[in-house]
């Protein structure tokens, strides 16, 4: 494979975007399954521990980006280039998206239609409740330069950038509670897997190296605890209230556990794309789709609830995995037929390659590994 890319990108975004349509598709448990029986706590359980895919989706977008650009010169021209992308593929979907589900919305009557009430909406994510992780991307790319600089010349502030990360995030939690700085849902509020995935970028080939240490093993060990932790606190403090901790105890738990998550990922990844590259062109077939997954999803599964209800008996299970597949299913069969028929995909579902490809049609014949190991 391409040596010159982290194609391990391309499991993270499988898995993450996996994990963003299972969040929404077992949430129904909470209006159809009954408060305190097994099967509750199951799928509370599932909802809850796949939610560091947020966090994988962050990790990721700093991931590329500094892996690109960190020996790179940003001069003016590519800053512009930069920016130019980023409104092409990320803000122009984005505003496509959140013109149609507003009018959704007034179609499905979940809103009135109030032009002022919309625009403010769009302006802050709250179109439609997958949009507000855009409104934070978006903010992650606005000040990508500035933090790129920042690790450029400071080596303590590159070297550390993950631990700093998560301190920052920490230290926000407590002054934004006490003085109220940012009204809006903020980038500082998920610096901490920004970071971890500015650090990875930028010692991508070290940590590459790292993937069979015993580390690994200490970090995955720790990420399933971090992440029970998280589990069992968002049960016990917002679901059942059976008691009560300070708001920093479970915020940091569940930063422990989106940082770790989403680094252990990283590391099984590589693992995988080291010991079985022949499944990455599939992967990536279906992969570069992730972000069309993103901004289509919620209507998809709207229109097959109507066709599998679920019901607290016996079947649930099956109802739900059968909402999962169709989903799925027909989500990437919508965002393949618009890239492969559509003449500009990329103003609706984001960047896309020039040849829409379906998943089990390689790019390009697979070579032998041992030849392409750096």
């Amino acid at each position: 494979m391409n040596n010159n890319r982290i194609e391990s990108i391309y499991f993270l975004r499988l898995f993450a975007m996996l994990m963003v349509v299972l969040v929404h598709v077992t949430a129904v448990f909470q209006s159809t399954l009954t408060q305190g029986t097994d099967a509750y706590a199951t799928y509370h359980f599932i909802n809850r521990i796949i939610r560091v895919e947020a966090g994988i989706f962050i990790m990721i977008t700093a991931m590329v980006f500094f892996y690109k650009y960190m020996n790179q010169k940003m001069d003016l021209n590519e800053l512009k280039l930069y920016y130019k992308k980023r409104v092409m593929y990320i803000l122009v979907p984005y505003l496509v998206w959140a013109v149609f589900y507003e009018a959704f919305s007034v179609y499905t009557g979940l809103v009135e239609l109030n032009f002022v009430e919309m625009t403010w909406r769009i302006l802050q994510g709250e179109s439609f409740y997958q949009l507000h992780f855009i409104f934070l991307i978006v903010q992650f790319y606005l000040v990508f330069p500035i933090l790129l600089y920042a690790a450029k010349k400071i080596t303590f502030f590159r070297r550390y950038m993950w631990l700093i990360g998560i301190g920052i995030e920490v230290g926000f939690y407590f002054l934004n509670r006490e003085f109220s700085l940012i009204p809006f849902n903020s980038f500082i509020s998920s610096l901490g897997p920004y970071l971890l995935g500015a650090w990875i970028g930028t010692y991508y080939l070290k940590q590459k190296a790292k993937i069979y240490n015993r580390s690994t093993i200490g970090w995955l060990l720790f990420a399933i605890i971090a992440g029970a932790s998280f589990v069992y606190l968002n049960y016990h403090l917002y679901t059942v209230a059976s008691f009560t901790l300070p708001g920093y105890v479970y915020l940091v738990v569940n930063l422990f556990y989106i940082v770790s998550g989403s680094f252990i990922l990283f590391r099984l990844t590589e693992i995988i794309c080291d010991r079985w590259p022949g499944i990455i062109p599939y992967v990536k077939n279906i992969a570069v789709y992730s972000f069309g997954f993103y901004l289509l999803h919620p209507v998809i599964l709207k229109v097959v609830a109507q066709f599998v209800p679920v019901s607290a008996g016996e079947w649930f299970h099956m109802e739900v995995a059968a909402r999962f597949l169709f989903t799925l299913v027909l989500c990437y069969f919508a965002i393949y037929m618009t890239h492969r028929f559509f003449p500009y995909p990329g103003l609706i579902f984001g960047k896309l390659p020039k040849k829409a490809r379906f998943f089990i049609t390689p790019e390009k014949p697979i070579f032998d590994h041992q030849k392409n190991v750096s």
